[in-house]
């Protein structure tokens, strides 16, 4: 969890993290989540994000920070993750003691304890069974941007809903995990925002309003515990009477509307139309503005968070940072300056040595498992440390330009730009 500080200038003036493995122990998470026992089911406990704000907020306190001076807060979250409220669990959210800290007076609101997140592939099932109620893959990606995927949160929730119809009927509201954060700040249920919202197979991205069949198809009742979708740069409303008690917020902070990271990617980086952005994160994420696009079944198309009738496509790649971080730990004794120079040692092209590197199941493509190949397109066991961290980074790039331009989407040279 991160936090920065910014005036109106945009300088930052604080910043600071909570690192979930390090800082909570307690919640025993590798990498921020519980990978389970059938290697597909992932996800993190809710209680974790909410003691991580607190200690965050305590954090900011000691430090003499005066949030008094902090006229409005947004935020963004990963994707796809979803929260369940227990029913009655609205009350305790507006009503909660500034003496206490959140996730004390939130700790039996929830109907599901460990939130299902992005890295989540255990709901194939549901993914065919959406597919087939809209008419196929395409027609699906026509409606919300994406095929059917196993992490997208309808399908998520559609498992919940048949594994533990009891569970699914004890919930009040699901939220996104921007969302969720959001309704931290607000005191109540905040809404989803259009491009997050876009990420759940469950939004018609034309019309910015659920889709009644897929809908239909994943869960009962799911509209109302969904609520209305709102423009991602919406203000929600003031800050939760509980922050200006415990921590000196002004009671006129505004709470902005969270959105996704990768929506909050192509704001951040203040991308217009025909540019290109690689995002490098837990999973990699290449980009950009489009005003016109062809859902395929490769891919996303999402609302843009910056302009409401415009859209973004999004290409993403589940091995991204922890894939490198593991090759840097066992071929650079985990620096990444040794890191570098090994890089830095081999010229471009690898001379011929090639590498596809996917620990988890890929989304992009369909693939896991590592496969090394010489220059002679023979599949080898292993290569030099150095050859090896090569492989891996060209390997990783010229997969995001295959699958870009594979998708109609037109790579240029930056001194060809229109």
């Amino acid at each position: 969890l991160k936090v920065i500080a910014i005036d109106e200038q945009l300088r930052v003036i604080y910043e600071d993290n909570v690192h979930f493995d390090k800082d909570l122990p307690e919640f025993k998470t590798q990498g921020g989540v519980y990978i389970h026992s059938d290697k597909l089911t992932v996800t993190s406990p809710v209680l974790m994000w909410v003691k991580a704000l607190d200690m965050i907020l305590e954090k900011m306190k000691s430090s003499g920070f005066n949030f008094s001076h902090v006229r409005a807060l947004s935020g963004a979250g990963q994707q796809h993750g979803s929260v369940y409220w227990k029913k009655g669990s609205i009350q305790i959210l507006k009503n909660a003691s500034s003496e206490l800290p959140l996730h004390q007076s939130l700790k039996d609101c929830f109907s599901v304890s460990n939130s299902p997140v992005w890295m989540d592939s255990s709901t194939t099932s549901q993914c065919s069974t959406l597919e087939k109620a809209v008419g196929g893959a395409q027609h699906l990606a026509s409606i919300t941007g994406s095929r059917a995927y196993e992490r997208f949160t309808g399908n998520q929730i559609a498992k919940i809903y048949s594994q533990n119809p009891e569970v699914y009927m004890q919930t009040e509201r699901i939220s996104l995990v921007s969302s969720f954060a959001a309704s931290l700040f607000l005191g109540s249920y905040a809404p989803i925002d259009y491009s997050d919202g876009s990420g759940m197979n469950l939004l018609q991205i034309w019309e910015k309003v659920w889709s009644v069949s897929c809908l239909d198809a994943c869960a009962p009742g799911l509209e109302e515990k969904l609520g209305c979708p709102v423009p991602s740069h919406s203000v929600l409303g003031p800050i939760s009477p509980y922050y200006s008690q415990r921590y000196g917020f002004r009671p006129d902070c505004k709470i902005v509307a969270f959105t996704g990271d990768n929506p909050a990617s192509l704001a951040g980086m203040r991308l217009q139309e025909g540019d290109i952005a690689i995002s490098l994160g837990t999973s990699d994420t290449l980009f950009l503005w489009i005003q016109e696009p062809t859902p395929a079944l490769e891919g996303h198309i999402l609302c843009n968070p910056v302009d409401s009738q415009t859209y973004m496509a999004l290409l993403c790649f589940k091995n991204g940072s922890l894939m490198r971080e593991r090759i840097r730990d066992d071929c650079a004794s985990g620096s990444w300056d040794e890191f570098s120079e090994a890089l830095s040692s081999t010229a471009a092209g690898n001379n011929g040595n090639l590498g596809f590197y996917f620990d988890v199941m890929e989304i992009t493509p369909e693939a896991v498992g590592i496969h090394r190949f010489n220059r002679d397109n023979q599949k080898v066991s292993d290569f030099p440390k150095e050859v090896e961290i090569r492989a891996l980074i060209e390997g990783q790039f010229m997969a995001k330009r295959i699958h870009a331009e594979k998708l109609g989407y037109k790579v240029s040279k930056y001194d060809e730009k229109a």
